[in-house]
């Protein structure tokens, strides 16, 4: 089997509600959506998303993907799609780094080589948990009473999780958001407070000192590795990495440091499955917990993400961020898993499990072949 043809389509996905990040830092409306279709000689047909959230927010750029993408075309074409790694190193070696470009490409194999054995790729990434994954809602930044209401319009629809975005240089606007949210958290509700690398070292230690006797847990307190490392020190709250944990090489440190308690491993950043699924296992092996997250994105995206955390034992996942529910527009109508009742659940559908419509795609804007 060879990949013969590579499709791209280009779509915004509009987000219902303007998003802020890091204490009103980061504003997003409107998510750069890259989808594409790979064909195979066999007849088979994979389907890949890659969608950033935003520009500004880490380096990852919708634009970019599709310019990657003509770059790397000559290295998929030709490529047997269910020889995971040989794609991986023909992907590695034609445009070292440019993770995120990387991501559709190797979700539409997994898609394709879970389509040639019958099995959903949950499975091939090791088996399934018959339960499904809590579904993290994502809480923009702001007042402390805004925060609390989407919080409840989400528990309206059953979610038990959520990512209450917090950070900036107001540190006692941001004790004061999360002294809010804990005296109005639920038996059983997961929360956790991602800062998004927007505090320094120092507005670090005051907040997360001045709130330690709540037991909550902090995303990205720091820009790197080093800053969480020095914020680990001073500090006592438990810590979960996610925008430093980029490749293999991030977890093992991560692991063997003790830097962090939890992994947040978001797909599109590390470059896919294939590469998550080490690091899924580099935190089995450490007892380290675990969310998994698209960047952002469709309910393809969503639906890549689910299957990683389905793979993984309920002792070590907390969460998988749902996106779909925050986008005016759906690509793939009547398909792929949805958030019921605060869980996402994928079945045993061969390979991705999500076709979009490609009607409402539109015309590819990239053909190789």
């Amino acid at each position: 089997m060879k990949i013969n043809r590579i499709s791209v389509y280009h779509k915004a996905l509009p987000l219902k509600d303007p998003y802020w990040l890091s204490g009103g830092r980061l504003k997003f409306e409107v998510l750069d959506a890259t989808f594409i279709k790979l064909e195979t000689d066999s007849g088979l047909v994979g389907w890949g998303e890659g969608t950033p959230w935003g520009h500004t927010y880490v380096p990852a750029h919708g634009p970019g993907i599709r310019a990657g993408l003509e770059t790397l075309s000559t290295a998929i074409i030709g490529q047997d799609p269910r020889k995971l790694d040989l794609v991986e190193r023909a992907m590695d070696s034609c445009l070292p780094g440019h993770l995120y470009v990387k991501q559709p490409v190797d979700m539409a194999c997994w898609d394709i080589l879970g389509q040639s054995c019958d099995l959903s790729i949950s499975d091939l990434l090791g088996g399934k948990r018959d339960t499904g994954t809590p579904a993290a809602s994502s809480v923009s930044s702001g007042e402390p009473d805004y925060m609390m209401g989407i919080i409840n319009a989400y528990r309206d629809r059953g979610y038990v999780a959520h990512s209450a975005k917090v950070g900036g240089s107001d540190t006692a606007k941001d004790i004061e958001r999360i002294r809010h949210i804990e005296s109005n958290k639920r038996d059983g509700e997961i929360i956790l407070y991602d800062v998004n690398r927007a505090w320094t070292r120092r507005e670090a230690s005051i907040v997360m000192n001045s709130v330690a006797d709540l037991g909550v847990t902090f995303e990205q307190p720091g820009e790197t590795l080093d800053d969480i490392a020095q914020i680990r020190n001073v500090t006592t709250s438990p810590i979960s990495v996610d925008e430093s944990l980029v490749t293999l090489q991030d977890a093992t440190r991560v692991a063997r440091e003790g830097l962090a308690d939890v992994f947040g491993i978001k797909l599109n950043r590390v470059g896919g499955l294939t590469k998550a699924r080490r690091m899924r296992d580099v935190a089995l092996a450490h007892g380290i917990q675990m969310f998994i997250m698209a960047t952002g994105g469709s309910v393809m995206a969503d639906t890549e993400a689910a299957h990683l955390a389905q793979s993984i034992p309920d002792a070590f996942i907390k969460a998988c961020w749902s996106c779909q529910d925050m986008l005016t527009v759906d690509i793939a109508p009547g398909s792929g898993p949805r958030c019921i009742d605060g869980f996402i659940t994928v079945d045993d559908t061969p390979g991705l499990g999500v076709v979009p419509d490609e009607a409402l795609l539109g015309d590819p804007v990239a053909v190789y072949q």
